[in-house]
């Protein structure tokens, strides 16, 4: 299900990540001194969240719930590479995600001046508060961003 809501937008995604939070918490309630391979996937899913979250302070503590997820799967399983991998990714997801907002701050300033250009040119002024679809497109970058994460995640996984 995880996988499944990189290829949705929007609340549909969001909710969909919230699905699998929701499976992999039960997994681990089933065997909490077991499950570090739940408890891998769900550091997934709230880094995904985190991704998807417009919020700093919001993305940051799924960021830290992602960070412990991991921590604890690699205590659990120390010989895991991918685990120790995903561990040390997390501590590096606040600055991706700083660096994603950047982009995405900068993507709106041009996409705001592209319009205003284009207006100038047409003679034609829009309505205020009228979109072109820009949010669509942003909500893309986001996924984008928060695809590569998971991509990096799952390579990471798959190379074990």
């Amino acid at each position: 299900m995880l996988e499944l809501a990189h290829f949705r937008q929007g609340h549909e995604a969001y909710a969909m990540i919230e699905d699998a939070i929701a499976k992999f918490k039960q997994a681990i309630e089933l065997d909490p001194e077991n499950r570090h391979d739940a408890l891998w996937c769900l550091g997934n899913a709230y880094t995904s969240q985190g991704f998807l979250s417009a919020n700093a302070e919001v993305s940051a503590e799924f960021f830290t719930k992602a960070g412990d997820c991991f921590e604890k799967a690699a205590a659990m399983d120390p010989a895991n590479e991918s685990y120790k991998r995903a561990l040390e990714m997390s501590s590096k997801a606040p600055q991706l995600y700083a660096e994603l907002q950047k982009q995405l701050e900068a993507a709106n300033e041009n996409a705001m001046l592209s319009d205003r250009v284009e207006k100038k040119k047409s003679g034609m002024k829009k309505a205020d508060g009228a979109s072109d679809g820009y949010w669509s497109d942003t909500t893309y970058d986001v996924l984008g961003w928060a695809t590569l994460v998971a991509i990096g995640f799952g390579i990471a996984a798959i190379s074990k």
